[in-house]
């Protein structure tokens, strides 16, 4: 298929809903593979590997959308999720984000927001695969190749997720500096709200377990402002 469209897997049981939102896409010039099942979308996401997000319904027959996203980042860890449901609840909002989700929309929503969130995510993406420069930063004893995703101890290393990666990247960015808060969650998670929020805390959770390899570094809180990434071994 063209690349100079975006190409869309739509995963959606509402034979209405499904319908609008492909042809609204459509006519916005991108390439919309429909499945109305979890199964379906599963094989027809496993058939290809060109895709470039993956819009997902939670509530399908077969297999659920969180299952569905939980197989599809088996298979590829780096492509866009963005779930599509009318599930509002708090625990499901996080469960989304869990699964590795990078937005979460609740229906009803502004299909022109949508298609907004669709371009975001897409060209930074794209802009992330050009970028050959600024990726490999020296973390204490811990070297980091953002292009990778490798953070590496010697000759052990831990393989990051996407998000990890980028978060990890503004924090050497910002070494011995603060962080942003604001900043991380509009440049990662495209929103500031409280659920990008929760979901950037469960990362940066993750973060510093990583970053145990060695003690001397930390990543501080600091209260209404954002974080910094401290290497304690250079504190006078």
């Amino acid at each position: 298929m063209s690349k100079d469209k975006v190409n869309i897997l739509l995963a959606e049981d509402d034979l209405n809903f499904g319908e609008v939102l492909k042809n609204y896409l459509e006519l916005s010039d991108h390439a919309i593979t429909w499945c109305k099942n979890g199964i379906e979308a599963y094989k027809t996401f496993n058939s290809r590997s060109d895709w470039d997000i993956c819009l997902l319904d939670v509530m399908m027959p077969e297999m659920d959308g969180f299952t569905l996203a939980g197989e599809i980042r088996k298979l590829n860890r780096d492509i866009p999720l963005f779930f599509l449901t009318a599930k509002a609840l708090k625990e499901d909002v996080l469960t989304g984000y869990k699964c590795g989700a990078d937005d979460y929309i609740i229906k009803p929503f502004d299909a022109e927001v949508l298609l907004y969130k669709i371009s975001a995510i897409i060209s930074r993406h794209q802009g992330t695969r050009k970028q050959n420069d600024t990726n490999k930063f020296k973390i204490g004893k811990l070297t980091f190749d953002y292009t990778t995703r490798q953070l590496c101890l010697n000759e052990s290393c831990v393989q990051l997720s996407p998000k990890e990666a980028e978060l990890l990247k503004y924090l050497c960015l910002y070494q011995n500096d603060v962080l942003p808060r604001e900043l991380a969650l509009k440049n990662i998670w495209n929103n500031d709200d409280y659920f990008s929020g929760r979901s950037m805390d469960v990362y940066l959770a993750k973060l510093r377990k990583h970053l145990k390899q060695d003690p001397a570094l930390e990543i501080i809180s600091i209260h209404g402002k954002g974080f910094r990434l401290t290497d304690n071994t250079l504190q006078v």
